[in-house]
């Protein structure tokens, strides 16, 4: 148990809702954490993308009539395969099951499903958001690029983001903030840069790093993890706003 009494699981506290709390709340919307459960280097667990998307969706749920579901830990990983520990599902496997989870809510009467994506590698939930267009679903994937450049700025990341692709400042200083019993000794050593990767998909990650990091640890801080999630909080603003428009003119 956490110290607020919810249960916990290795990627945090759980939703701890009773039926009767969803029905008092009445929400119209629901965030489903999706992370993966791959290597992350020396330093950070496998769950370090499903504990993020985790900590996102609770941050942006706080005083909103949201409901939020559990995560989804295993997803598409393939590229990490070399490294043990690793595991991945096909992207058609995930697709469907989002899929299925977002027609389940709408027969629950909620109609909005905001994908709270932690993996880069699932490439699929675009599509996923792109098909759900007359399927009487709304859905939406966050954080996106923009999102994550607006919260950059403000927390003052230096690792562009093309460089800080994998266990590097963002997720690293995320994880000093909002869970640093999760993160190891050896982060503020283990930089790797490797900008050129055209052949990623193809060759995989271990052609382009040995530790399994792509980027700069070295400069993540707590601070910069707050600020992040704050950035991010900020910016799911927009997304709620969106989605109360649409469902006033759809009334």
């Amino acid at each position: 148990m956490s110290a607020s009494g919810h249960p916990t699981s290795a990627t945090g506290p759980l939703p701890a809702d009773t039926t009767e709390d969803v029905r008092a709340r009445r929400p119209t919307m629901a965030v489903l954490p999706i992370g993966s459960f791959e290597q992350h280097g020396a330093f950070l667990p496998l769950t370090t993308d499903t504990v993020i998307a985790c900590t996102i969706a609770r941050e942006v749920a706080a005083g909103r009539p949201v409901q939020v579901l559990p995560p989804l830990t295993v997803s598409c990983s393939h590229e990490h395969a070399d490294w043990p520990g690793t595991v991945s599902i096909s992207a058609r496997t995930l697709h469907a099951v989002v899929t299925d989870i977002a027609d389940s809510l709408h027969r629950s009467g909620i109609g909005t499903l905001i994908l709270i994506n932690g993996h880069g590698g699932n490439y699929v939930l675009r599509n996923v958001v792109q098909e759900s267009a007359g399927r009487g679903v709304r859905m939406a994937l966050f954080p996106g690029s923009a999102d994550w450049d607006a919260a950059r700025t403000r927390a003052g990341v230096e690792t562009p983001s093309h460089t800080d692709m994998h266990a590097g400042e963002v997720e690293t200083s995320i994880l000093l903030h909002a869970h640093p019993e999760l993160v190891k000794e050896g982060y503020e050593s283990a930089d790797c840069v490797a900008d050129d990767r055209k052949q990623l998909l193809t060759l995989g990650m271990s052609a382009y790093t040995e530790s399994g990091v792509i980027g700069r640890p070295s400069l993540a801080s707590a601070r910069k993890g707050r600020e992040l999630l704050a950035g991010l909080t900020e910016a799911f603003g927009e997304y709620v706003a969106l989605f109360t428009d649409r469902a006033a003119a759809d009334a």
